[in-house]
């Protein structure tokens, strides 16, 4: 496989450890190992501690334990533990998926702009690959009348995303059914990247259920990483049919075998306890929205977005001739504050912005963000042009 650089990655890699100010990032803030412990009944505390530090690492089973995978089952509405299969992050479930489902030739229709992996690798694995456009002109939403022109005979599976990286933007549940009926209907699959399910916005959108449980050509990828604030974990999963499954199972013998036997039962300890870290996001959220929607009206005419309506992300909008990677590397070496370029996913004069950061440290960055910007300024910096 000859697959092109990863853009955002490599421009991510290069700043992520050395920023103090990192509002690029697409997860909600990071628990720590206490953090999860503290979600355990308190009578239950030391008993789960023990269980942990006397787990023996060695290793685990290679779909991931019954209980996880029954624990992940049990978040479908019709799922079982043989539909799941525990992978190293939704990336790797992507990776594999696509490797199993598609050979050179199939069609596949894929989001744009968006994490390059949904496009990347079928294009790699030699896929006759047609782009459905998100576009600025539609407010960023999904038009599914545009779907319906990219599908051909011979296409094979349809990738989405909702909520929307890097937009925001979310499929409401009748898109998502007309997608799927799409797709069924020609013999074709859906594969969903819900790396920000259970995430909501307040005032945003009632997002669509998991592909999964629309029916058999529906295929789900989640991930405990962005919803969750576990990355470091490296625990996400599929849910499909079982054979498409066993398939991915066997591809993942060659390459990373089997989750981390602690990163298992810590997972374990998330699903249990999803409910009290969605509220802790969920207040997280909501004072990094207000203050975003506060910071960019006080820049109005210099700055805008369509706010996130699911997920963590939007594309923030700014009027100065700067190319946005050219922006997006002075604000982190000169500012210490991380926001994505533009030019990552195809388009200028953008910046990607995440609100899941902890919010003392969303509001220094807003401000040192509006210092670059008053110095640019200064400087002669010279407004845009409006055409977007």
């Amino acid at each position: 496989m000859q697959i092109e650089p990863f853009a955002l990655e490599r421009w991510m890699t290069t700043y992520e450890t050395r920023v103090q100010y990192d509002i690029a990032e697409s997860g909600i803030f990071p628990l720590t190992a206490n953090d999860l412990l503290d979600l355990v009944p308190a009578a239950e505390r030391g008993p789960t501690l023990q269980r942990l530090l006397n787990l023996r690492l060695g290793y685990s089973e290679a779909r991931g334990s019954l209980e996880l995978r029954r624990a992940l089952a049990e978040t479908y509405a019709n799922g079982s533990p043989d539909n799941i299969l525990v992978t190293t992050g939704a990336i790797e479930a992507n990776f594999l998926l696509f490797n199993v489902l598609l050979n050179p030739g199939d069609h596949v229709i894929a989001p744009y702009p968006a994490y390059q992996q949904l496009y990347s690798v079928p294009r790699a694995l030699g896929c006759d690959l047609s782009l459905w456009p998100i576009r600025p002109e539609t407010g960023f939403r999904y038009d599914v009348d545009d779907l319906e022109r990219l599908v051909q005979p011979h296409t094979r599976l349809i990738v989405i995303n909702s909520p929307h990286n890097p937009t925001g933007t979310v499929l409401s549940a009748e898109d998502l059914a007309h997608v799927y009926e799409i797709a069924r209907t020609r013999g074709a699959m859906v594969l969903s990247d819900e790396a920000y399910r259970w995430l909501t916005i307040p005032g945003g959108e009632r997002p669509a259920p998991p592909a999964f449980d629309l029916g058999p050509a529906g295929i789900s990828v989640g991930t405990l990483s962005k919803p969750f604030g576990l990355p470091g974990l490296r625990i996400g999963w599929l849910a499909a049919p079982p054979d498409i499954v066993a398939r991915c199972w066997g591809m993942r013998d060659y390459v990373t075998l089997s989750p981390g036997r602690l990163n298992d039962a810590l997972a374990i300890l998330a699903i249990r306890y999803r409910d009290r870290i969605i509220a802790r996001n969920q207040a997280i959220i909501t004072a990094n929205l207000a203050a975003a929607n506060a910071w960019i009206a006080g820049h109005a005419g210099l700055l805008s977005w369509v706010p996130p309506r699911g997920g963590l992300l939007a594309l923030l909008h700014y009027e100065l001739d700067i190319p946005s990677l050219e922006l997006a590397n002075r604000l982190a070496e000169e500012y210490s504050v991380m926001l994505a370029p533009g030019s990552a996913f195809g388009l200028e004069h953008y910046l990607r912005i995440g609100i899941g950061q902890d919010p003392p440290v969303f509001a220094t960055a807003l401000e040192r963000v509006s210092a670059c910007l008053a110095d640019l300024q200064a400087g002669g910096a010279r407004p845009a042009g409006r055409q977007r």
